[in-house]
């Protein structure tokens, strides 16, 4: 029915306990391949491209046909450093960027919109964006992880920073969610799409004159690259970003079970019963291979998607959910440029689950995996260690380049039309007597 996969997780100050962590993991360090690469694309800028041989980038591993771009970020151009009494190890840095990171005070206006099978999500808004920005601005729409919403820090620090460059910026809060309304008997799920086709639809009718872009976390960017997958070449966003995406759910499955990662399993588990209990009375009474009961007293992510994700979208088994709802099968269907930033001991995205092949081979996609972070930690970077996640700076410069890259190839459309019009002889009408 509803909700989730079983690795994704939107952590945050209430779903965890104040733990006693275990001693520290070694971190994996990556660096980037080498050889020119060409880049081709049908709707992209056709250029050649030089292996970035900026030192900074040697801590990261880098993978896609337009890694040269990066050369040119100002947030790549010094190494990857994490804080240093943070990063010696994933499950402190992950708590302490779930409990003690900053969140930003933003003013947000709530619009419900009713999907097609009368169910109900919910965007944020910034207050006062509708007056005070242009009307062909670019619009990002920001997916939170499972259970998460527009109070967690990560997309507040994501909207702020969106925001300043003058970016108007909407949270989609999946059913449920955030305080979602929920109006049937399901929620949402790893492999179900329609609800962000809808916000896609509605927020492209109310801004016709802007490009439109998205990122997703975790839960949230296994969705979105299905959904990028999904729509191909027709995909109606101008460019997007995945981060800490499990990609292969079956792989984040097998290590969400194992020793430590427990504990995100039972406070993930906690946060679904809680949301589920809400809404209980929509449930009741539902037969066939629903189990409400087991679904309402779930001791495990993997209890609750039996009993009821798996059958609400109807999946034959909680392995068959998976194996087919996973992010990994969607990117070579991708047309979209596509951004996807990893961190190599993400304790939740396994990086052994990263299709770093199919990366590879779309001309569309570019994989950053970071030797450390977490899952949804990267406390490294110049607002540490309270601030903004280091991601936030490379998504923008990311999401900055493709938009500009966008609005020139729109302008030489148009020169390209004028000057056709003007070179096609004018229609005359002549009357024969």
């Amino acid at each position: 029915m509803a909700t989730t996969a079983p690795t994704l997780s939107s952590l945050s100050r209430s779903s965890l306990p104040r733990l006693a962590l275990h001693p520290p993991m070694a971190a994996a360090s990556y660096s980037s391949g080498s050889g020119a690469r060409a880049y081709c694309s049908g709707d992209a800028l056709s250029l050649q491209v030089q292996e970035p041989s900026d030192a900074s980038l040697s801590s990261l591993e880098i993978i896609g046909a337009r890694r040269a771009i990066l050369s040119r970020f100002e947030s790549l151009r010094r190494p990857y450093k994490p804080f240093p009494l943070l990063g010696w190890n994933c499950h402190v840095e992950t708590i302490f960027a779930a409990f003690f990171r900053s969140q930003p005070a933003v003013p947000l206006r709530r619009e419900c919109l009713r999907t097609r099978d009368d169910g109900a999500v919910a965007l944020d808004w910034v207050v006062g964006d509708d007056r005070q920005l242009p009307a062909d601005s670019p619009v990002l729409i920001l997916l939170p992880g499972l259970t998460g919403g527009s109070d967690d820090t990560y997309v507040r620090h994501m909207l702020v920073r969106a925001r300043s460059k003058g970016w108007r910026v909407v949270v989609f809060n999946s059913r449920g969610c955030a305080k979602s309304p929920v109006t049937t008997p399901q929620f949402y799920s790893a492999s179900f799409t329609e609800d962000l086709c809808q916000v896609v639809s509605h927020v492209s009718t109310r801004y016709p004159k802007s490009k439109i872009y998205a990122v997703g976390w975790s839960l949230g960017a296994n969705i979105l690259v299905r959904y990028l997958g999904q729509e191909s070449q027709n995909c109606p966003l101008s460019g997007a970003v995945s981060l800490c995406n499990p990609f292969n759910l079956v792989i984040a499955d097998e290590d969400f079970h194992k020793g430590f990662n427990n504990v995100y399993d039972k406070a993930l588990a906690r946060a679904l019963r809680e949301i589920f209990k809400k809404h209980a009375l929509l449930f009741e009474g539902l037969g066939g291979e629903y189990n409400i009961l087991m679904a309402a007293n779930a001791r495990s992510v993997r209890e609750f998607d039996e009993g009821l994700t798996r059958v609400s979208f109807g999946f034959k088994s909680v392995d068959d959910y998976y194996f087919n709802s996973s992010s990994s099968s969607s990117i070579g269907c991708v047309c979209t440029p596509l951004l996807c930033i990893q961190a190599a001991n993400d304790p939740i995205a396994p990086s052994r689950g990263i299709p770093r092949e199919e990366i590879k081979e779309n001309p569309n996609c570019l994989l950053i995996v970071t030797p450390q972070g977490g899952h949804l930690g990267w406390v490294a970077g110049d607002e540490t260690p309270f601030g903004a996640p280091w991601t936030d700076h490379v998504v923008m410069e990311f999401l900055e380049y493709v938009n500009k890259e966008n609005v020139q190839k729109a302008e030489a459309g148009q020169f390209d039309q004028l000057d056709a019009s003007q070179q096609s002889p004018s229609s005359v009408s002549i009357r024969v007597q």
